[in-house]
């Protein structure tokens, strides 16, 4: 059983991260912010696709303004998803100049590397800290290794090369990322702002590093944590390093949101890190969103590709459902569905699924029993067994998920 690392609950909305919640999943746009028919769509697909977060970048004044209007079209469409203002370097002007778009987003991510703090920075950070104060916003303090505090790297570098036993270039940009992340913590409470409302992350874009710096900010705090790995990559590398690095820290009760960063293939969807994020959670049990198709990888026993083309033809066949199952049937994103391929695993896998179904492979018998929560119920013959399957499953879930 996995336990969760004790955070305290930041209320965004109607969301919230931390406490005992569930880890939440948030994605972000990739249309120009100034677009304001594009990015709601975008908006309200990620959100459609299960995105519970959706962050937005704001850099320009076209984009500032373009906030208030993006909030008001996805009210008129009931949709309710908080957004997040993603500012960077010139982030305390446009949260000033534009009170709309600092009212409507309801969180602000602010990077200590590309803001500063201090006379010399010009206050910028401190500045935006005041205005989530006004406006009772919540703050990610997202320290990211590729835009380093350069103070506080040159500071901190020479006091390790000085010492008598100095750490390795890997260890130092750990220690930095956390000392950034918890300085600038400490910075915004001392200036009035909330524990409740602070969301700290440190991104790094390897496995290890990530791993080592979430451990420590979770031994070392108990301020909720956004998880992701930056710049993960494209296709099967950043799902895989994605995963790997997140499931490492969720398996041990640490994390309260993630965010897949994917780079999406040009014109992709975008909704494919919502995905990923929902299938890490679901495969740790932490959460679950949809139904899980248990089939077999395939062998020399199996039967050409009908067991294949089969759950393939179920998975999406539920996909499709989910939308009207979920609002009607309480429970039904936790059942499991098995298409199996032979004898070997076939009707051990179906009789441990809540309904499955065990096709013949080569040189058996041409049938294919069906069980229902552990007993054979039916036995499918024919060219229509997909079908007829179909309907097993549409009638176990009107009855079992009422």
């Amino acid at each position: 059983m996995i336990i969760r690392h004790n955070t305290v609950a930041v209320p965004i909305g109607n969301v919230v991260l931390g406490g005992n919640s569930p880890v939440v999943v948030q994605s972000m746009t990739n249309t120009n912010t100034e677009d304001i028919a594009a990015t709601v769509a975008q908006i309200i697909q990620l959100h459609q696709a299960g995105s519970e977060l959706v962050r937005i970048t704001v850099n320009t004044e076209k984009a500032a303004k373009a906030v208030a209007e993006i909030v008001n079209r996805l009210q008129q469409q009931q949709i309710t998803v908080p957004l997040v203002g993603d500012f960077h370097f010139n982030g305390h002007q446009l949260l000033e100049k534009y009170p709309d778009c600092a009212q409507a987003l309801q969180k602000y991510r602010i990077n200590p590397g590309n803001v500063g703090s201090g006379a010399s920075a010009g206050g910028r950070f401190e500045r935006m800290i005041e205005i989530a104060i006004k406006y009772n916003k919540a703050v990610r303090i997202g320290v990211n290794w590729g835009s380093m505090d350069q103070k506080l790297v040159a500071k901190m570098m020479d006091q390790n090369n000085q010492a008598s036993q100095p750490k390795s270039n890997t260890q130092m940009i750990q220690d930095i990322m956390l000392t950034s992340a918890l300085d600038n913590a400490n910075k915004a409470r001392q200036i009035g702002l909330p524990q409740e409302k602070i969301i700290l992350s440190c991104k790094m874009s390897r496995v290890q590093d990530l791993v080592a710096v979430y451990q420590a900010l979770a031994q070392q705090s108990n301020y909720a944590l956004h998880l992701g790995l930056t710049e993960a990559g494209m296709g099967d590398k950043g799902v895989i390093s994605s995963t790997t690095a997140l499931a490492i820290l969720l398996q041990q009760g640490i994390g309260d949101t993630i965010r897949i960063s994917l780079t999406p293939e040009p014109h992709a969807s975008r909704t494919r890190e919502v995905k990923v994020a929902q299938e890490i959670l679901q495969a740790l049990g932490l959460r679950h969103f949809m139904p899980a198709v248990i089939a077999c990888p395939g062998c020399g026993r199996t039967s050409s590709t009908l067991f294949q083309q089969m759950a393939q033809d179920i998975e999406s066949y539920i996909a499709q459902q989910m939308p009207l199952w979920k609002q009607q049937y309480q429970g039904v994103e936790k059942m499991n569905v098995a298409v199996m391929g032979c004898i070997v695993n076939g009707p051990g896998e179906s009789k441990h699924a809540n309904i499955g179904i065990s096709l013949p492979g080569n040189g058996e018998n041409p049938s294919a029993p069906v069980y229902i929560d552990g007993i054979k119920s039916a036995t499918l013959k024919g060219d229509k067994i997909t079908e007829q399957f179909k309907d097993i499953l549409n009638n176990y879930v009107q009855t079992k998920y009422v």
